[in-house]
């Protein structure tokens, strides 16, 4: 209850500052502005988080499956290791608001380019935990396997990725967090649908209650899909700390 309660105070808070101050809503409306406009646009809401929520969940997957695969690329080969992973993290210094507009260029308006930015965003949290994860094997569990005489490729599928699948979910929980990041701010750049474009079309013509109402379900979008996958982590790594 502490969460919500501390929501509604949080609200009523808004309501009173904009009832007290007189603010245009046009610059900040009252939460109840919001609500109604959620109601009357709903579905223009609705379709457009459809068409977020579609690129949230691609760039997800994708981003975990090339993420995973490079993990696991890095911990079986040290040379690619040595090749590329110094790669990655330089990647990681480019800002990602700098590359949207190249991406967008390259890809188009569509769709592509907006799961291509959440995929990016994605990528160098799930490759950093699962590498390191497969790399904090424990070592009693390895020396086990060379006394058996266990092939690399037996060590690394049935000991090393068993145990830093864990870790894999907890880089899965920070992808899925990070994901509207991506989405939207490709959106942001050139689109023509999605929740982040109706943000900037509604700014644009002075619609400001509409841009918080898309906000809003931007919001609810983020947490369907952290809990989706936090549940999902729980059910496909049921091995992993009960602590978590």
């Amino acid at each position: 209850m502490r969460p919500l309660i501390t929501a509604i105070g949080l609200l009523l808070g808004w309501e009173a500052l904009v009832w007290a101050t007189g603010v245009p809503s046009y610059i900040l409306p009252p939460p109840s502005r919001v609500l109604t406009v959620l109601i009357e646009r709903s579905d223009l809401l609705v379709a457009e988080a459809a068409w977020t929520a579609t690129e949230m969940v691609v760039g997800l997957l994708l981003g975990l499956v090339l993420g995973g695969t490079l993990a696991i690329v890095f911990a079986a080969s040290a040379g690619w290791r040595r090749w590329a992973l110094p790669l990655v993290i330089v990647s990681q210094a480019i800002p990602v608001i700098a590359i949207a507009p190249l991406l967008v260029m390259w890809l188009g308006y569509g769709m592509a380019s907006k799961v291509a930015m959440a995929a990016l965003v994605i990528f160098f949290p799930v490759v950093s935990t699962l590498y390191d994860g497969l790399r904090r094997t424990n070592e009693g569990w390895l020396d086990l396997a060379r006394t058996m005489d266990a092939s690399p490729r037996a060590v690394l599928l049935q000991i090393r990725l068993p145990a830093a699948l864990p870790a894999f979910a907890s880089g899965a929980r920070i992808a899925a967090a990070v994901a509207p990041i991506g989405a939207v701010i490709g959106e942001w750049v050139g689109a023509s649908a999605g929740l982040g474009y109706l943000m900037t079309l509604s700014l644009a013509r002075g619609q400001t209650p509409l841009a918080f109402a898309a906000l809003v379900v931007l919001c609810l979008l983020g947490l369907a899909l952290y809990y989706a996958t936090d549940w999902a982590a729980r059910v496909l790594v049921p091995w992993q700390s009960q602590g978590e």
